[in-house]
Formats: C-alpha cells, sequence, structure tokens
C-alpha cells in the first residue's frame, strides 16, 4: 500500500519509512524538504493522491506557545482536509503518554492535545499512538532543568523507549485495521527519573550534579510519581537503555 509520512525525514520518520519500504510498501517522506508543508498546504494534494495511509510523526520546529499551537493545528487541519478529499482510509500519530496529564503548563503538550481532538473528530478512521520519552532525547529533558547547581530532576517514574522501537510499533499500527483510539507504547524498564538522568551524564562524562527535586517539571508541567507512565497493558519495546546507552560512547 502508498503510505505518506509526514516528517518523513526526521528521527522517527525516517526509519518508519525504512521499516515500510522494507516490508514491500510504496512509503514516500513527506516534509518540507521533500516540497510538501502542511502548515501551508504545499504539495499535499499531490503526495497525497493513491495513498492508503498517512502517518504525522512532524515536530514543530519552535515550541514557542503560539508557534507550536499554530504548527499543530494549522497543519493537521489541513492535512486532514486533503486527506478527506484524497480518499485516504487511515490517519496515524505519534503523541505522547500523559497528554491529559502533562498539558496545564506545557504548551507544546497543549497543542498535541488539540491535534488529537482535530482527529478525532475528523470522520477519517484514525489511530493515535503515544510514546513515552525517546532514549535519544533524554540529553534534551536534563537540559530542560540545569541549573547553576547542577540539573534538577523530579525523583518520579520513568520507562523511556529507543526510537526504533517507536517506529516499529507505528509501522505495525500503519499497516493494521484503524483503531479509532490510542494506542500506548513504552521501554522494556522502568526507571526512577532522577537516577536515569544521572547515569545519562555519568555515561558523557558530564560531572554536573543530579539534584532530586520534587518541584522539577517537565519543560513547565509539574510532575507526580506517574505522570510520564503509560496505562497497563502498554506495548513494550525491546531495546534496553544501557545497551543503547554503551553504544554511544
Amino acid at each position: 500500500m502508498k503510505v505518506v509520512v509526514i516528517g518523513g525525514t526526521g528521527l522517527i520518520g525516517s526509519k518508519l519509512v525504512g521499516r515500510l519500504a522494507d516490508q514491500g510498501h510504496e512509503a514516500i517522506a513527506a516534509s518540507p524538504s521533500t516540497g510538501v508543508n502542511a502548515s501551508t498546504g504545499e504539495g499535499l494534494a499531490e503526495v497525497l493522491q493513491g495513498a492508503s495511509v498517512v502517518v504525522d510523526v512532524s515536530n514543530a520546529p519552535s515550541w514557542e506557545e503560539e508557534a507550536v499551537m499554530s504548527f499543530f493545528r494549522t497543519g493537521t487541519t489541513n492535512l486532514l482536509k486533503a486527506e478527506a478529499e484524497a480518499g485516504v482510509q487511515h490517519h496515524v500519530v505519534l503523541s505522547i503518554v500523559g497528554t491529559e496529564r502533562l498539558q496545564e503548563k506545557n504548551s507544546y503538550i497543549r497543542a498535541k492535545h488539540v491535534q488529537e481532538n482535530l482527529i478525532k473528530t475528523s470522520g477519517i478512521p484514525y489511530s493515535i499512538v503515544r510514546a513515552t520519552q525517546f532514549f535519544e532525547l533524554l540529553g534534551m529533558l536534563a537540559e530542560a532543568e540545569a541549573r547553576d547547581d547542577g540539573v534538577h530532576v523530579a525523583p518520579v517514574k520513568i520507562r523511556p523507549i529507543h526510537a526504533d522501537d517507536v517506529a516499529a510499533a507505528i509501522a505495525r499500527v500503519a499497516v493494521g485495521t484503524p483503531v479509532n483510539g490510542t494506542i500506548e507504547v513504552a521501554g522494556p524498564e522502568e526507571f526512577r527519573f532522577d537516577e536515569l538522568i544521572r547515569e545519562t551524564l555519568s555515561a558523557k562524562n558530564d560531572s554536573r550534579t543530579v539534584v532530586p527535586d520534587p518541584g522539577a517539571g517537565y519543560f513547565g508541567a509539574p510532575l507526580e510519581e506517574t505522570t510520564l507512565l503509560p496505562a497497563a497493558g502498554a506495548g513494550l519495546g525491546e531495546n534496553r537503555y544501557a545497551d543503547w546507552l554503551a553504544q554511544q560512547k
């Protein structure tokens, strides 16, 4: 089948396109660099011709409140309209575990919540895949709470996942029957967030102190013990964090 991957040249998108192509599907990487821009509508009608499935793994270039809301609201609205006109039968989107719990003070996740609601009410069969934090982005999470006396991290539970496992999960969903609901995926191991960041920094020979701080948030959103965890029954990846970390040295 023809599967168009919006954001198909990014971290998850490039892995997903490769997996789908290996399975014999016509996987198209669609992004501004390939002439497709959901925010402006450029190239959508052309790339969606004959497509059975659209997977949206695009990411906002700016996390500023108005910019990120505009990116996800406008891009998703344009994309869904073009899909309806092209007769696309399945819309798949990558989102974030804990969206409802994190959106209050996090403009990025609030915009993702708006995106999810647009998809749910579009009339197009859909599947929302919510993933936990990627191994590859844990360094960025640490920098978000870096202060003069060290890196402040909430001592809460976290179950990060390898980007390869995210791509594998989305690939399975994309070629399957729309669930018209949400699927969650997470890593195979549970950690305490502050201990995980300490291990991450140590592996990079980063000597900064990690400060367990219950008041430290997630890009501004407050965290409780299980805020970042998926619900029971989530799909679990295969890759373990220590193995991935060892490969980064």
